[in-house]
């Protein structure tokens, strides 16, 4: 990490170890017998399992940190997968006190030695795997301090790779599996190519802190990152992300340095993704396009990343996966279809994993909806006079089109729009494109356990409106953040709000909707309790439409579907 954005992290104390969330340093090891049961209605071990807990290995800098190692009995090389988390070793406090319920995940899928959002161990130890929980420097016994991604993060995961490739009971193949942290800490490390990683398999992971998770659209959410860093724990410092996006919050070296270049990895990758992860789902997508890996595939689900990474059949899709390429097991997998996508359709059944070539499709056609003020409507021809919508931004501005064909919009959108505040120098805007059913009632489309999506969404903080015009194209904005562009006093001003990739159907009949709004409509389903977060919203919105002013919705058509 460049030393001076190393000088510039602000650090904060972690919470204290308790009894509770942490069993205590025990250097020790034993065997786990086949038969027992590691957690309440988890499953039994399929096998003896041999635990080295609190095994110790040092970093490049000499930092101590400590992990669980989970091994099979009979000595002799196996493929090794680690599970990179800052939850600790064995997360039973996260995966079974703070989400109760988990998303639909059912209790006998869970052996109880898994890390919250990590492969349960007893599974793969039976079938000839090796598995590495370690506890990140600064995370409960190890030493440091702990830092969010970025380079110091990669370069950690890069020695303890090493190390592991390296080791006795190692055939010298590493993989990489988890969600969440654990997906963004494979795409990191991935991008640095440390030579004994052979596979990895992001299943949901951001790819850049500051345009996925910590300020989309250039609004913080600093409600959820402090939800996930106060469940930290260990006995120094953690990087204190909430007060890093206060005094750093526009697009700088500290925020360059949590992107991935994920051209640079090249290993082979099995990526995971849904269109309803408001954490993860851009990420997920721009990971999977943008590495250069020649043998990668895509599977698009519609439930939600915990369920879906722990359904038994995903499990062994996985395992077929990492036996191909740690194993060299010729069991077929490169015949697997490069991409395997879901179709949303609320209201009717969803079609789950439709083989493609590609993602986005290559037979999509970019198609073009007007805004029509006088209205209210969508077509798809730019209306001639120049008409103007004002409205409370706690309330919204619902724009509709009936759709005459079965069409899908499948890819990215882009919502151009000209708009004014009034008495105001700033505006949020929340954008989602929805779907309604020929009587005009909205249609939710489930996740799972009764949580539901609003649509597909997009966001912008109208001052961080600027672009990179070299990585710009028509259907999908990319911001500089660099910049605050504040409004002027009746100044209509044109914006580009770019949406997270999604894939939905509507039938003959049914309606799409782009709804304006100034509020989140849809928070965190992880988090039910957490507020959508903070916007600032003063006085009205105005959104013009017109020849003069063709704010219009950019989405990507498939038709004859």
């Amino acid at each position: 990490m460049v030393s001076k954005i190393k000088n510039s992290i602000i650090f904060s104390q972690i919470p204290s170890v308790t009894e509770s969330d942490y069993p205590g340093f025990q250097p020790d090891t034993y065997i786990l017998k086949k038969g027992s049961v590691h957690r309440h209605g988890g499953k039994e071990l399929p096998c003896d399992v041999l635990c080295e807990r609190d095994a110790a290995m040092q970093l490049r800098d000499g930092t101590t940190i400590y992990m669980d190692i989970f091994r099979p009995v009979k000595e002799g090389k196996y493929p090794v997968l680690i599970a990179w988390a800052p939850y600790g070793k064995r997360g039973h406090y996260l995966c079974y006190d703070l989400f109760e319920g988990r998303m639909g995940v059912k209790e006998e899928w869970e052996d109880g030695l898994n890390e919250f959002e990590g492969p349960n161990p007893s599974y793969w130890v039976n079938h000839g795997y090796v598995i590495l929980h370690p506890d990140p420097r600064g995370i409960f016994g190890s030493e440091g301090d702990a830092y969010a991604w970025g380079t110091q993060e990669a370069e950690d995961e890069y020695d303890f790779i090493e190390w592991a490739g390296q080791q006795n009971w190692s055939n010298g193949k590493v993989g990489m599996t988890g969600n969440s942290w654990l997906s963004m800490a494979q795409w990191n490390v991935a991008s640095h190519q440390p030579p004994h990683l052979t596979a990895i398999a992001p299943w949901e992971g951001a790819l850049d802190n500051y345009r996925d998770t910590s300020c989309k659209g250039g609004i913080p959410d600093i409600l959820f990152v402090s939800s996930i860093f106060e469940h930290l724990y260990g006995n120094n410092k953690y990087e204190n992300l909430v007060a890093m996006i206060k005094s750093h919050p526009l697009m700088d070296a500290y925020w360059e340095d949590k992107i991935v270049h994920a051209e640079k990895i090249t290993i082979p990758a099995y990526v995971t993704a849904s269109y309803t992860n408001m954490l993860h789902t851009n990420g997920t997508f721009a990971g999977w396009e943008k590495i250069s890996s020649k043998e990668k595939w895509l599977r698009v689900h519609d439930t939600h990343e915990w369920h879906d990474y722990y359904t038994p059949e995903h499990v062994e899709d996985l395992r077929k996966f990492f036996d191909h390429y740690l194993k060299g097991v010729n069991n077929g997998w490169e015949k697997t279809p490069r991409v395997r996508l879901t179709v949303l359709d609320p209201g009717h059944k969803n079609i789950p994993n439709r083989p493609e070539e590609s993602f986005p499709l290559h037979r999509q056609k970019l198609q073009t909806f007007y805004l029509d003020t006088s209205n209210m409507g969508l077509s798809q021809a730019t209306p001639h006079e120049e008409n103007s919508f004002i409205y409370n931004p706690q309330e919204g501005a619902s724009f509709q089109l009936t759709f005459t064909e079965d069409v899908e919009i499948i890819g990215y959108m882009n919502l151009c729009l000209y708009v004014a505040a009034e008495s105001a120098d700033d505006m949020d805007l929340f954008a989602y494109v929805r779907k309604r059913d020929k009587d005009g009632k909205l249609m939710s489309i489930p996740i799972i356990n009764g949580q539901n999506c609003t649509g597909a969404s997009g966001r912008l903080r109208v001052s961080m409106r600027k672009l990179n015009k070299e990585k710009s194209t028509v259907n999908r904005p990319y911001y500089t953040f660099d910049e605050v562009q504040k409004l002027h006093s009746g100044e209509i001003i044109p914006v580009e709000i770019g949406f997270w990739p999604f894939g939905m159907k509507w039938h003959a009949g049914e309606k799409l909707e782009v709804f304006i709004t100034g509020n989140e409509l849809w928070t965190h389903p992880e988090f039910p309790n957490l507020p959508a977060i903070d916007n600032l919203n003063k006085g009205r919105h105005i959104i013009y439409t017109g020849s003069q002013f063709p704010s219009r919705l950019i989405a990507p058509i498939i038709k004859n579907c």
